[in-house]
Protein backbone atom coordinates (compact mmCIF):
# COMPACT_ATOMS: atom_id res chain seq x y z
CA UNK A 1 0.00 0.00 0.00
CA UNK A 2 1.42 3.33 -1.15
CA UNK A 3 1.80 5.95 1.49
CA UNK A 4 0.26 9.29 1.06
CA UNK A 5 3.25 11.02 3.08
CA UNK A 6 6.75 11.36 1.94
CA UNK A 7 8.88 8.29 3.21
CA UNK A 8 13.26 9.79 3.93
CA UNK A 9 11.84 13.66 4.10
CA UNK A 10 10.68 16.12 7.04
CA UNK A 11 7.60 17.37 6.83
CA UNK A 12 4.90 19.20 8.76
CA UNK A 13 1.67 17.36 9.66
CA UNK A 14 -1.20 17.84 11.75
CA UNK A 15 -2.09 16.51 15.61
CA UNK A 16 -5.56 14.82 14.74
CA UNK A 17 -5.97 12.00 16.98
CA UNK A 18 -4.57 11.29 20.57
CA UNK A 19 -4.40 7.18 21.28
CA UNK A 20 -2.38 5.95 24.60
CA UNK A 21 0.92 4.83 22.18
CA UNK A 22 0.96 8.87 21.03
CA UNK A 23 -1.01 10.97 18.36
CA UNK A 24 -2.05 10.25 15.02
CA UNK A 25 -0.99 12.87 12.23
CA UNK A 26 -1.87 13.50 8.91
CA UNK A 27 -1.10 16.24 6.10
CA UNK A 28 -3.15 19.29 6.99
CA UNK A 29 -5.14 19.40 3.45
CA UNK A 30 -6.38 15.83 4.57
CA UNK A 31 -8.11 16.60 7.84
CA UNK A 32 -11.68 15.80 7.14
CA UNK A 33 -10.70 12.49 5.91
CA UNK A 34 -8.23 11.56 8.73
CA UNK A 35 -10.50 8.56 9.70
CA UNK A 36 -8.89 6.85 7.02
CA UNK A 37 -6.24 5.13 8.48
CA UNK A 38 -3.98 5.18 4.97
CA UNK A 39 -3.96 8.79 5.73
CA UNK A 40 -2.93 8.66 9.32
CA UNK A 41 0.69 8.06 10.92
CA UNK A 42 1.88 7.38 14.44
CA UNK A 43 3.53 10.03 16.41
CA UNK A 44 5.07 7.59 19.47
CA UNK A 45 4.20 9.11 22.95
CA UNK A 46 7.41 9.25 24.02
CA UNK A 47 8.59 11.85 20.65
CA UNK A 48 5.23 14.13 21.21
CA UNK A 49 5.85 17.30 22.29
CA UNK A 50 4.97 18.22 26.01
CA UNK A 51 2.75 21.09 25.00
CA UNK A 52 1.41 19.38 21.95
CA UNK A 53 -2.31 20.24 21.08
CA UNK A 54 -5.12 19.30 18.63
CA UNK A 55 -4.47 20.63 15.29
CA UNK A 56 -0.83 21.73 16.20
CA UNK A 57 1.38 21.40 13.36
CA UNK A 58 4.62 19.79 14.12
CA UNK A 59 7.61 19.25 12.22
CA UNK A 60 8.82 15.14 11.62
CA UNK A 61 10.75 12.74 10.10
CA UNK A 62 8.67 10.09 8.32
CA UNK A 63 10.19 6.66 7.72
CA UNK A 64 9.05 2.44 8.14
CA UNK A 65 9.30 0.66 11.35
CA UNK A 66 10.25 -2.82 11.46
CA UNK A 67 6.81 -4.32 10.15
CA UNK A 68 7.30 -2.14 7.20
CA UNK A 69 4.37 1.11 8.86
CA UNK A 70 4.72 4.60 8.07
CA UNK A 71 5.93 6.15 11.32
CA UNK A 72 6.86 9.37 12.49
CA UNK A 73 9.81 10.92 14.75
CA UNK A 74 10.58 14.41 16.25
CA UNK A 75 14.29 12.82 16.25
CA UNK A 76 17.00 14.28 13.46
CA UNK A 77 18.28 11.31 11.22
CA UNK A 78 21.65 12.14 9.59
CA UNK A 79 20.29 12.39 6.34
CA UNK A 80 17.26 12.77 4.67
CA UNK A 81 16.26 11.48 0.70
CA UNK A 82 19.26 11.97 -1.59
CA UNK A 83 21.43 13.75 0.68
CA UNK A 84 24.82 12.20 1.52
CA UNK A 85 26.57 11.75 5.22
CA UNK A 86 29.16 9.87 6.94
CA UNK A 87 27.96 7.44 8.96
CA UNK A 88 29.20 4.14 11.27
CA UNK A 89 29.00 0.13 10.44
CA UNK A 90 27.15 -1.25 13.77
CA UNK A 91 26.57 -4.49 12.25
CA UNK A 92 27.36 -6.83 9.46
CA UNK A 93 24.86 -9.80 8.61
CA UNK A 94 24.32 -12.06 5.74
CA UNK A 95 22.15 -10.11 3.88
CA UNK A 96 24.08 -6.97 4.04
CA UNK A 97 24.90 -4.12 6.31
CA UNK A 98 23.31 -1.69 9.04
CA UNK A 99 24.32 1.96 9.96
CA UNK A 100 23.94 4.44 12.84
CA UNK A 101 21.88 7.23 11.60
CA UNK A 102 20.37 8.81 14.19
CA UNK A 103 17.05 7.17 14.84
CA UNK A 104 15.87 3.91 16.69
CA UNK A 105 16.15 1.55 13.66
CA UNK A 106 19.32 1.85 12.19
CA UNK A 107 19.59 2.36 8.66
CA UNK A 108 20.11 -0.99 6.10
CA UNK A 109 23.05 -0.98 3.21
CA UNK A 110 22.30 -4.36 0.94
CA UNK A 111 25.19 -5.93 -0.52
CA UNK A 112 24.31 -4.65 -3.80
CA UNK A 113 25.10 -1.27 -2.96
CA UNK A 114 28.38 -1.70 -1.34
CA UNK A 115 31.28 -0.79 -3.75
CA UNK A 116 33.34 -2.80 -1.41
CA UNK A 117 32.62 -5.38 1.86
CA UNK A 118 32.55 -3.55 4.34
CA UNK A 119 33.21 -4.23 8.27
CA UNK A 120 31.36 -3.22 11.82
CA UNK A 121 32.91 -0.28 13.10
CA UNK A 122 33.81 1.41 9.13
CA UNK A 123 32.77 5.01 8.76
CA UNK A 124 31.47 5.28 5.23
CA UNK A 125 30.25 7.80 2.60
CA UNK A 126 26.52 7.22 1.70
CA UNK A 127 23.62 8.50 0.21
CA UNK A 128 19.79 7.99 1.24
CA UNK A 129 17.22 5.97 -1.34
CA UNK A 130 14.20 4.46 -1.52
CA UNK A 131 14.37 0.40 -2.91
CA UNK A 132 11.65 -1.09 -5.28
CA UNK A 133 9.87 -1.92 -2.09
CA UNK A 134 9.51 2.36 -0.68
CA UNK A 135 11.88 1.68 1.84
CA UNK A 136 14.59 3.31 2.62
CA UNK A 137 18.15 2.53 2.44
CA UNK A 138 21.39 3.40 1.82
CA UNK A 139 24.19 2.94 -0.91
CA UNK A 140 27.77 3.48 -1.24
CA UNK A 141 27.51 3.87 -5.21
CA UNK A 142 27.25 8.03 -5.85
CA UNK A 143 29.01 8.71 -8.55
CA UNK A 144 25.75 8.85 -10.43
CA UNK A 145 23.94 10.82 -7.70
CA UNK A 146 26.49 13.58 -7.03
CA UNK A 147 25.71 17.25 -7.63
CA UNK A 148 27.46 18.55 -10.61
CA UNK A 149 26.67 22.13 -9.88
CA UNK A 150 28.81 23.70 -7.32
CA UNK A 151 30.52 27.17 -7.67
CA UNK A 152 33.71 26.08 -7.52
CA UNK A 153 36.28 27.81 -9.82
CA UNK A 154 39.68 26.16 -10.96
CA UNK A 155 42.25 26.79 -8.37
CA UNK A 156 39.77 26.95 -5.79
CA UNK A 157 40.83 25.12 -2.00
CA UNK A 158 38.04 22.24 -1.82
CA UNK A 159 37.83 19.18 0.93
CA UNK A 160 36.11 15.95 0.59
CA UNK A 161 35.54 12.42 1.10
CA UNK A 162 37.58 9.45 -1.52
CA UNK A 163 34.50 7.23 -1.99
CA UNK A 164 35.71 5.35 -4.83
CA UNK A 165 39.29 4.44 -5.99
CA UNK A 166 39.91 2.79 -9.67
CA UNK A 167 43.14 1.54 -11.22
CA UNK A 168 41.88 3.14 -14.34
CA UNK A 169 40.70 6.75 -13.34
CA UNK A 170 41.96 7.19 -9.93
CA UNK A 171 40.18 8.58 -7.01
CA UNK A 172 36.59 9.41 -6.97
CA UNK A 173 35.95 12.16 -4.24
CA UNK A 174 32.82 13.94 -2.49
CA UNK A 175 33.88 17.23 -2.48
CA UNK A 176 31.73 18.90 0.85
CA UNK A 177 29.91 15.25 0.19
CA UNK A 178 27.78 16.25 -2.69
CA UNK A 179 29.48 17.51 -5.59
CA UNK A 180 31.10 14.90 -8.02
CA UNK A 181 34.80 15.01 -8.42
CA UNK A 182 37.97 13.13 -9.64
CA UNK A 183 41.64 12.64 -9.03
CA UNK A 184 42.96 11.50 -11.87
CA UNK A 185 45.34 8.16 -11.94
CA UNK A 186 48.92 10.54 -12.86
CA UNK A 187 48.13 13.10 -9.72
CA UNK A 188 47.56 10.11 -7.21
CA UNK A 189 51.34 10.61 -5.84
CA UNK A 190 50.62 8.91 -2.52
CA UNK A 191 48.32 6.11 -1.67
CA UNK A 192 44.47 6.96 -0.99
CA UNK A 193 42.23 4.77 0.99
CA UNK A 194 38.30 4.83 0.93
CA UNK A 195 36.65 7.13 3.55
CA UNK A 196 39.91 9.62 3.33
CA UNK A 197 39.13 13.14 3.83
CA UNK A 198 41.33 15.04 1.46
CA UNK A 199 42.13 18.56 0.96
CA UNK A 200 42.69 19.68 -2.39
CA UNK A 201 42.73 22.10 -5.16
CA UNK A 202 40.40 22.21 -8.23
CA UNK A 203 42.81 21.67 -11.65
CA UNK A 204 39.58 22.30 -14.01
CA UNK A 205 35.77 22.38 -14.28
CA UNK A 206 34.46 20.38 -17.09
CA UNK A 207 31.44 21.19 -19.26
CA UNK A 208 29.51 18.48 -17.92
CA UNK A 209 30.10 20.72 -13.93
CA UNK A 210 32.31 17.63 -12.62
CA UNK A 211 35.74 18.71 -10.92
CA UNK A 212 38.82 17.29 -11.25
CA UNK A 213 41.23 17.92 -8.72
CA UNK A 214 44.86 17.68 -7.59
CA UNK A 215 46.76 16.76 -4.20
CA UNK A 216 49.58 19.03 -5.26
CA UNK A 217 49.46 22.51 -4.86
CA UNK A 218 50.54 25.11 -7.50
CA UNK A 219 53.45 24.89 -8.94
CA UNK A 220 55.80 27.41 -7.87
CA UNK A 221 54.63 26.40 -4.32
CA UNK A 222 54.63 22.73 -4.79
CA UNK A 223 58.27 23.07 -6.15
CA UNK A 224 59.37 24.61 -2.68
CA UNK A 225 58.11 21.39 -1.00
CA UNK A 226 59.22 19.04 -3.09
CA UNK A 227 62.56 20.71 -2.85
CA UNK A 228 62.87 20.51 0.60
CA UNK A 229 61.44 16.77 0.85
CA UNK A 230 64.54 16.00 -2.13
CA UNK A 231 67.22 17.99 0.69
CA UNK A 232 65.72 15.82 3.97
CA UNK A 233 66.23 12.52 1.57
CA UNK A 234 69.70 13.14 0.72
CA UNK A 235 70.44 14.22 4.05
CA UNK A 236 68.80 11.39 5.95
CA UNK A 237 70.89 8.85 3.54
CA UNK A 238 74.14 10.06 4.14
CA UNK A 239 74.23 12.76 1.21
CA UNK A 240 73.49 10.73 -1.86
CA UNK A 241 70.49 9.40 -2.96
CA UNK A 242 70.72 6.95 -6.72
CA UNK A 243 68.17 8.64 -8.24
CA UNK A 244 68.58 11.39 -11.76
CA UNK A 245 66.71 12.59 -14.82
CA UNK A 246 67.03 9.12 -16.36
CA UNK A 247 65.54 7.10 -13.29
CA UNK A 248 62.03 5.35 -13.69
CA UNK A 249 58.93 7.18 -12.69
CA UNK A 250 57.70 4.53 -10.88
CA UNK A 251 60.75 4.14 -8.77
CA UNK A 252 60.71 8.33 -8.53
CA UNK A 253 57.24 7.97 -7.12
CA UNK A 254 57.82 5.17 -4.80
CA UNK A 255 60.86 6.86 -3.27
CA UNK A 256 59.86 10.73 -3.32
CA UNK A 257 55.74 10.90 -3.67
CA UNK A 258 55.76 12.88 -6.94
CA UNK A 259 56.17 13.03 -10.65
CA UNK A 260 59.31 12.40 -12.10
CA UNK A 261 58.09 15.66 -14.29
CA UNK A 262 58.29 17.25 -10.54
CA UNK A 263 61.75 15.73 -9.51
CA UNK A 264 63.29 17.09 -12.77
CA UNK A 265 61.95 20.94 -11.57
CA UNK A 266 63.43 19.74 -8.26
CA UNK A 267 66.59 19.09 -8.43
CA UNK A 268 67.12 21.14 -11.94
CA UNK A 269 66.64 24.19 -9.14
CA UNK A 270 68.92 22.56 -6.56
CA UNK A 271 71.50 22.16 -8.98
CA UNK A 272 70.96 25.57 -10.06
CA UNK A 273 71.89 26.71 -6.33
CA UNK A 274 74.37 24.81 -6.00
CA UNK A 275 72.78 22.50 -3.27
CA UNK A 276 73.52 19.44 -4.74
CA UNK A 277 75.48 17.28 -7.77
CA UNK A 278 73.80 15.66 -10.78
CA UNK A 279 75.63 12.30 -12.47
CA UNK A 280 74.59 9.73 -13.87
CA UNK A 281 74.55 7.75 -10.47
CA UNK A 282 72.35 9.80 -8.55
CA UNK A 283 72.47 13.12 -6.85
CA UNK A 284 74.73 14.48 -4.15
CA UNK A 285 74.46 16.80 -1.73
CA UNK A 286 77.27 19.68 -2.62
CA UNK A 287 80.47 19.94 -1.01
CA UNK A 288 80.95 23.40 0.27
Amino acid sequence: MSSIFKIGEYQKLQLVRKVPMGVYLTLPETFRDADDAKELVLLPKKEVPEDACMDDLIDVFVYKDSEDRPIATTKKPALTLGEFAYLKVVQVTPIGAFLSWGLLKDLFLPFKEQTYRVKEGDMILVSLYLDKSQRLSATMRLYNLLSTDSDYKNEDSVTGTVYELSDKYGAFVAVDNKYSALIPRDELFRDLYIGERIHARVKEVKADGKLTLSIREKIQFQMDKDSKNIMDKLEAAGGFLPYHDKSSPESIKNEFAMSKASFKRAIGRLYKEKKITISDSGIRLHKV
